[in-house]
């Protein structure tokens, strides 16, 4: 007899994946639908994909980058019908900071621009919590290495016995709080990146892979 194949909903921290496993690769045009089927396989049935990001700005240096997410972004909401996208926001505040062994003459604290992602991890907790209480899903799978995301995963063990996979972006040591609750664990290599990237452009859409990814 055929195995029940899991009704699965993929959480992605947007920003988690991005500097774990895609910063400084030409692996940033990703199809995360075929990522995600390709590393979960076919007893999962993947119902949802789920990505929590904000909206950068552009900065000094990199006044592209808007630009480059919001085509990211549309290309992800065009070609893949199962997916949504929830934005958090960015704090930015001035602070003052030690500095690490200043040159003579120069001054021990200094004022920095702080910026924060904030917003994200509260948003994606919350949907896997929201999701459990309405038996939205078999498995939850956690794409992030955030530990912040503890007590979410441990109500949906405890009270919905629901199977939780963990997705590690990179390869960082995965935080220990997060691996008490996972039934799974895998994670994002470059060949698997490689193989998972969106058409160029996207089709029946004038969206296009930014020229310098």
């Amino acid at each position: 007899m055929e195995a029940k194949k899991s009704r699965t909903i993929v959480y992605i921290d947007g920003f988690n994946l991005y500097y774990g496993a895609l910063k400084g690769t030409k692996f940033k045009w990703l199809d995360l639908h075929t990522l995600f089927h390709k590393l979960l396989g076919e007893h999962h049935t993947i119902t949802e994909i789920k990505y929590f990001t904000a909206r950068v700005s552009a900065r000094e240096g990199d006044p592209d980058a808007p630009d480059r997410q919001d085509a990211y972004l549309k290309a992800l909401e065009t070609y893949i019908p199962n997916i949504s996208i929830h934005y958090g926001h960015f704090l930015t505040n001035l602070v003052k900071a030690k500095v690490n062994n200043p040159p003579k003459g120069c001054p021990n604290i200094v004022t920095i621009i702080d910026t924060k992602e904030k917003g994200s991890d509260v948003n994606l907790a919350l949907h896997i919590l929201n999701d459990a209480w309405h038996d939205r899903y078999d498995c939850a799978v956690l794409v992030s290495n955030d530990s912040d995301i503890a007590e979410a995963l441990r109500f949906v063990k405890s009270e919905h016995k629901k199977k939780i996979g963990l997705i590690i972006p990179g390869h960082r040591h995965p935080s220990r709080v997060l691996m008490k609750y996972k039934d799974f664990m895998k994670e994002i290599r470059h060949a698997v990146l490689a193989d998972s990237q969106l058409p160029n452009p996207i089709p029946g859409a004038n969206i296009r892979k930014p020229a310098s990814w």
